[in-house]
């Protein structure tokens, strides 16, 4: 199964837009309000394998200052750009603009693409498959795109469903720019950044576990000071 997927251009993203067809399908067909404590269970699994996946990922760092620095002065960087706030105004904009008139299919198309694409899963993902990795942070979230999809398309209609359009091009699009950077980036360099990912994978999942809000928007420059340490000093 792994030499298949491996052989297919950005199958992460592929199968992430697939996952997104299929549960904005079956939003479609319920059309019903989801059971509040079956929607918690599906989610906590998925946290906890989140935070699995991110101390797998943390693991591969050959060096502790590089990934503290990274993650520190990465996070500092973020904090001053405001990314985070940053990505949270473009969609308010976003939403004011289209969603006019009580439009809910453009409503749930612009909803949906903003949740999908604007999380730092969809970068990280999709960096690890360019690098030559088995996308396995892409169907995990694959995983939460489909249930999450499932949801909004129950209650906003097949809009969402047209969503998985910009996860192709924008998903598809990091994994396509980060194979073609590969053969400039040592192990090194790759170890590093992923070790990174995986601590900003960690705070992740605190917020789909519930336990505190991180705005890991704001760590992912750390991933680019992570490379430069790394091709430096390793």
């Amino acid at each position: 199964m792994e030499n298949f997927f491996s052989h297919l251009p950005a199958a992460g993203t592929l199968v992430n837009a697939l996952a997104v067809i299929a549960g904005s399908t079956a939003g479609l067909l319920i059309r019903s309000r989801l059971p509040e404590k079956l929607m918690r269970a599906i989610f906590q699994s998925l946290g906890l394998f989140t935070l699995f996946l991110g101390v797998h990922m943390a693991s591969q760092t050959g060096n502790f200052l590089v990934l503290i620095f990274s993650l520190v002065i990465g996070s500092l960087a973020g904090e001053m750009l405001d990314l985070d706030g940053l990505l949270q105004k473009m969609g308010e904009s976003l939403k004011r603009r289209f969603s006019k008139n009580n439009d809910h299919f453009v409503e749930g198309f612009i909803t949906a693409s903003l949740l999908f694409c604007s999380g730092s899963m969809a970068i990280l993902g999709a960096i690890e498959e360019g690098l030559g990795g088995f996308p396995n942070l892409l169907f995990a979230k694959s995983l939460l795109d489909g249930v999450s999809s499932l949801a909004l398309a129950a209650s906003l209609g097949s809009g969402v469903l047209f969503s998985a359009l910009p996860i192709l091009v924008y998903q598809g699009g990091i994994t396509l720019f980060a194979e073609a950077a590969q053969a400039h980036l040592s192990q090194a360099v790759i170890n590093e950044m992923s070790a990174v990912g995986g601590l900003i994978l960690l705070g992740l999942s605190l917020a789909i576990l519930d336990i505190k809000a991180i705005k890991v928007t704001n760590m992912l420059p750390g991933l680019l000071l992570a490379a430069v340490m790394a091709a430096f000093f390793l």
